[in-house]
């Protein structure tokens, strides 16, 4: 019986969309409520397509994350910054 080989980059893809949904839901504690209601719903869609991505495509998967964090980071620090979120 042949043993077929598992990718490990589907399940670092997974681990981080998991840290990302706790960067999204920390938002709440700094941005208006409607920027974690888009993040949120931006890590949904991101998760439901490497779900999909995680057998055909796993070295696809671990972008995803990258992706989103690179759209969190500058919005959270130019939200902060330049219109006064977080206090």
């Amino acid at each position: 019986m042949a043993v077929a080989k598992v990718s490990p980059w589907g399940f670092v893809g997974m681990g981080g969309m998991a840290c990302l949904l706790f960067l999204d839901l920390g938002t709440a504690n700094v941005a208006p409520w409607w920027v974690t209601v888009l993040f949120v719903l931006l890590w949904l869609v991101l998760f439901l397509l490497a779900v999909r991505w995680f057998v055909p495509h796993p070295t696809w998967v671990p972008w995803l994350p990258l992706g989103a964090f690179a759209i969190w980071l500058p919005t959270i620090v130019l939200g902060t910054r330049n219109l006064g979120w977080g206090g």
